[in-house]
């Protein structure tokens, strides 16, 4: 037999942790801000992959540097950052941005990543792209297999810097997925955070690290073709965000419109606590989620338990599950204590 009971949730904490998105995305105040600005734009809460907002975050579009983004945490999860290895030749003169590697130098994968996204070394993306998978042909396919896994389906990579190439593109709704995953990596935010790094002295591209507070990383890119595109994160009251604009000739502006508008719009809430007794029973996972003040007042919590009721501590007694509106959140069993 199985019992139903629902009640309101209220009393909502600021925290994250990970879940799914719903299919309300678009916050009317970010589509309202400086609109008609980028060719394509997305925003994205990191930990839920929740889209807050977006303005043509389907359509095929070259990113440029942007690239590096998926090249830097490809490496990061493959490979060991203290390994060294000399600069392959085919790493000397790679044209556009460079830090200017010479074949034969012996740098650390550390030291190339931040090469590669503090000074957008084209340079350090050949030689990370060789080291990782020994051709640029196979780190391309080793990044289109990432990027499906990241839900970034409507993407193709052929090179691992962003230089011109008609097969090579992305979309603003998966570049923002993209970089929603990389932000979760701690060596990820330590690269794309810092502003100077000292061994080398390179100083970081990325204005908005300078400009807008609680940003966090995490690339610029610019080509004739692509235009300038940026991909940003900020945090602010425990909430972290990631926006992308794609051929956005004020990309800093309109960045800046499109975080402060969703950090307005949004907060994080705690739905469920990973500490919390539900009815007397316990849960494994917490649970947040972005929302609008309108929706948290939406939210409802579905306790389903099951009888005849199990004996024995840790044997499941029934199911939790998380509404806003009449859309499924978050689901997870309820367990003996």
């Amino acid at each position: 037999m199985r019992i139903k009971r629902a009640a309101a949730l209220c009393a909502l904490a600021l925290v994250l942790a990970p879940l799914v998105p719903v299919s309300e995305r678009v916050s009317p105040k970010a589509a309202a801000a400086s609109a008609g600005e980028a060719k394509a734009e997305c925003v994205v809460e990191v930990s839920s992959k929740r889209i807050l907002h977006e303005c043509n975050a389907e359509t095929d579009l070259p990113m440029a540097s942007t690239t590096k983004i998926l090249t830097a945490i490809l490496v990061i999860d493959d490979c060991a950052l203290d390994e060294t290895f000399a600069i392959p030749k085919e790493a000397e003169g790679v044209e556009g941005s460079s830090v200017y590697l010479k074949a034969g130098e012996i740098y650390t994968v550390h030291e190339l990543l931040y090469g590669l996204m503090l000074r957008s070394g084209n340079d350090c993306a050949v030689a990370l792209a060789l080291h990782h998978s020994g051709s640029i042909e196979a780190f391309a396919q080793k990044m289109n297999e990432k990027a499906v896994r990241l839900g970034a389906t409507h993407s193709h990579f052929v090179n691992p810097h962003g230089l011109p190439d008609k097969r090579h593109y992305t979309t603003a709704r998966d570049l923002a997925f993209v970089a929603a995953y990389a932000m979760e990596n701690e060596t990820f935010r330590e690269i794309v955070s810092c502003k100077f790094y000292e061994p080398r002295g390179w100083a970081n591209k990325n204005k908005m690290l300078r400009t807008y507070e609680g940003a966090i990383g995490v690339k610029t890119g610019f080509t004739t073709s692509a235009g300038r595109c940026l991909v940003t994160s900020a945090e602010r009251g425990g909430m972290k965000l990631v926006s992308v604009v794609l051929d956005c000739p004020q990309m800093y502006e309109r960045t800046a419109d499109l975080l402060n508008a969703a950090f307005s719009a949004y907060s994080m809430h705690t739905l469920c606590a990973p500490s919390e007794k539900i009815e007397g029973f316990a849960v494994r996972y917490g649970f947040s989620y972005p929302l609008t003040e309108e929706e948290a007042e939406n939210v409802t919590r579905e306790v389903e338990l099951y009888f005849p009721r199990p004996e024995h501590a840790g044997e499941v007694a029934g199911e939790m599950k998380i509404y806003l509106k009449k859309e499924l959140l978050f689901s997870q069993n309820l367990f003996m204590i």
